[in-house]
């Protein structure tokens, strides 16, 4: 049966003891939102196709973790079904997780490349990276939490080629972009191939979320032009110069990493459960007023 909150009133927010993926956490959004839980007491595993780097933001994380929290690493390519198929094996052993409970899809690459010179390659590199793996990564972890996380109820047998009829619960959280609704005005600044990708994403979020009902949420966050790692060199290391940039918005800045960790742990949270298919935009404004 659907699911409909009735414990505590001050506990609707909390996500301690729970278990989240997150894979893209070895830096940028990923590795915001996975201090996040952790300071929160969510156990999490980071992953990523760079040891070293996932091996650095394992030490950051545990550093602001709550203690009890379990901060593991998995390195792999999440565009590869194989290696998808090892990591999720790999999360919910004891050496791992030992289980799941919040996926958070922040993987995604970019480059601009305006309409008459797109190198093909690497508009297929884009959409693999930015569609492909997440769609694998929601089709693998989302049924194995729609199976497993019953929650007492007993397991029902999948037939080929019907819908999963488990009811297991948990939480997907995919990360988007403005872009994915909004193109870019102006000549669109090169954007046609990430602006396709993120918009898949929005449409994926979607019909996953369909797909995993009742009690798996399956949610994006669509953050505007924000200030990570993959920015810099991009804008401008002065803040407020940056912020020019942004002074038509109602909240007159761009975007920062912590700007997502609220919403995501929001969306991680009991209190999203009737919060499906949806995007919740930290834009300062931007698809509103523009």
């Amino acid at each position: 049966m659907p699911k409909v909150y009735s414990g505590d009133l001050t506990k609707m927010f909390d996500i301690s003891g729970k278990k989240a993926v997150i894979i893209g956490g070895a830096g940028g959004f990923g590795k915001a939102i996975a201090e996040g839980y952790a300071a929160n007491g969510c156990s999490v595993l980071i992953s990523s196709r760079r040891e070293e780097a996932l091996k650095a933001a394992k030490a950051e994380i545990e550093a602001v973790a709550a203690p009890g929290v379990k901060v593991c690493y998995f390195a792999g390519d999440a565009g590869d079904e194989e290696t998808v198929k090892a990591m999720l094996a790999y999360a919910v052993s004891e050496e791992g997780l030992g289980g799941c409970d919040i996926l958070v899809n922040s993987q995604g690459i970019n480059k601009k490349m305006f309409s008459h010179d797109i190198d093909t390659e690497f508009f297929e590199k884009m959409l693999h990276t930015n569609i492909t793996s997440l769609m694998l990564t929601c089709k693998y972890f989302g049924n194995w939490m729609k199976d497993h996380n019953l929650d007492g109820a007993e397991y029902q047998e999948v037939e080929p080629g019907k819908a999963n009829p488990n009811q297991g619960y948990g939480k997907i959280i995919n990360i988007g972009s403005v872009r994915g609704i909004r193109a870019v005005k102006n000549g669109g600044n090169g954007n046609v191939p990430y602006n396709t990708t993120k918009g898949a994403v929005e449409m994926l979020t979607k019909a996953f979320a369909a797909d995993l009902r009742p009690n798996i949420q399956v949610n994006a966050i669509g953050p505007t032009i924000t200030y990570t790692p993959m920015m810099v060199g991009i804008l401008s290391d002065d803040e407020e110069t940056r912020n020019k940039a942004a002074a038509p918005l109602p909240a007159m800045r761009i975007g920062h990493e912590i700007d997502v960790v609220g919403p995501a742990i929001f969306l991680a949270s009991a209190s999203s459960d009737m919060v499906t298919a949806s995007t919740i935009y930290p834009d300062g404004g931007l698809v509103a007023t523009s």
